[in-house]
């Protein structure tokens, strides 16, 4: 491993820390005043973000496998297990949807109405406040990183934000007198951590199946752009944002020499490297263009 993937994994590592203490201490704060209060909406609020720090657990455990290096069983290294991690995150929250709603049906058939005070709207306020300011960071960071998973995190964090607005909602509509809503909104939030669960699935899996990740008309503009090659074809690529793959197919003369082919492969692969951060490995294969027959 390069010292920049060694100082990549720590830093990611390090935010996943960070993000870890702060999710813990807000769902600290929600569960308690939640089961104060009898309030399931904060207390389901809380549980979400409880989440948040074991979807946290769960990256550092990825982050300590994919950062291996390449090793005989593993020639092309363990980096997509950060991919597959992010699955597990998918799996916590759908998890924890199932037990919300398990959680709302059984307020719809044994209502209690919460005892709701201006300490419920402070914690909410303060929560929201530093979920806002942990999803902005670790967005960013992911983003800057190209890292699975804090970006899969990011996005849980930011359904906790719409999630902790919907539980506001409700202590407005329960002081009004309709504690029905309470577990209304425990659905709704269900509803949110589903649909977090499934994006971070769908991602991860477009990566762990090998679905395209660069334009193929980029690739072809970059290598028709190298010297002698007549033409480019069959172009493939795969992988993560920090880990591109890309195979393809140029056609040279019929009368180039091997070894003068053997360069242009290498030329290519240097362009396509230099042009786009991320890419890992260029398989070039070189093959003759036809000479058109004289009839």
């Amino acid at each position: 491993m390069t010292s920049d993937q060694a100082l990549r994994f720590n830093n990611i590592r390090n935010v996943l820390l960070i993000v870890l203490v702060l999710n813990w201490a807000v769902a600290l704060a929600k569960i308690i005043f939640g089961l104060s209060t009898q309030f399931t909406g904060m207390m389901a609020d809380g549980f979400h973000s409880l989440s948040d720090g074991a979807s946290n657990i769960v990256g550092l455990i990825g982050i300590t496998i994919a950062c291996r290096p390449a090793d005989k069983d593993h020639p092309y290294g363990h980096k997509k297990y950060e991919t597959l991690f992010s699955l597990a995150i998918a799996a916590l929250l759908f998890f924890v949807c199932y037990e919300l709603l398990a959680k709302a049906i059984d307020r719809f058939r044994h209502p209690v109405v919460p005892e709701i005070n201006i300490g419920s709207f402070v914690i909410m306020i303060i929560t929201i406040a530093i979920n806002v300011l942990v999803m902005r960071y670790e967005r960013k960071q992911g983003e800057h990183l190209r890292s699975d998973i804090l970006v899969s995190d990011s996005i849980h964090t930011a359904s906790d934000v719409f999630i902790s607005i919907s539980v506001i909602a409700a202590i407005i509509f329960i002081k009004m007198g309709y504690p029905i809503l309470d577990p209304i909104i425990t659905t709704i939030i269900a509803v949110f951590i589903a649909h977090a669960a499934f994006t971070i699935a769908r991602q991860s899996s477009n990566v762990l199946c090998d679905a395209i990740i660069l334009d193929d008309k980029k690739i072809e503009k970059l290598v028709l752009s190298v010297k002698d090659v007549k033409a480019c074809h069959k172009i493939r690529t795969r992988g993560r944002e920090d880990d591109i793959h890309v195979d393809l197919h140029v056609l040279v003369s019929p009368d180039m020499h091997v070894e003068k082919a053997h360069k242009i492969s290498y030329e290519i692969e240097g362009t396509i490297r230099a042009a786009i951060p991320g890419v890992t490995d260029v398989v070039v294969h070189i093959e003759p263009k036809e000479k058109r027959r004289l009839v």
